[in-house]
């Protein structure tokens, strides 16, 4: 979807737009917008990379970096290789707050997976009532 010539087919964006206005008539909702969803996509188009790049390299920092050089590459490529792309840096913004909120989410499930772990086997709780204390 990044890297396409044109920005969206107009069936797609005739379809995006629709759905816009339907949000936008729902009670309550009126606050959507065609950039707010574009946004939104964005942010959770990137959230699975930060989540697989803290998985494959274990430091949470390098899903966030990674986020943020990726986007910055496709924002690059959208400039100098695409002409009826729009680079914009809110889409980058987006794109590393994406991939921050997939580490966030990583690591989140990482701590409660090792609790979890800590507190059915027995090898790993602490003796509390123990003779020798």
């Amino acid at each position: 979807m990044t890297l396409r010539p044109t920005i969206v087919d107009p069936e797609v964006e005739g379809a995006l737009r629709r759905l816009v206005r339907e949000l936008q008539s729902a009670p309550g909702m009126g606050w959507v917008s065609y950039d707010g969803v574009e946004f939104t996509a964005n942010v959770a188009l990137f959230a699975p990379l930060g989540l697989l790049v803290i998985a494959w390299r274990g430091r949470w920092w390098y899903g966030i970096l990674g986020g943020l050089a990726l986007s910055a590459g496709i924002e690059t490529w959208q400039l100098f290789m695409l002409p009826a792309r729009v680079a914009d840096v809110r889409d980058v913004v987006a794109n590393t707050l994406g991939a921050a909120l997939g580490v966030g989410a990583a690591v989140v499930f990482s701590r409660w997976l090792t609790r979890s772990q800590e507190a059915h086997n027995p090898r790993h709780r602490k003796v509390i009532d123990s003779p020798s204390q």
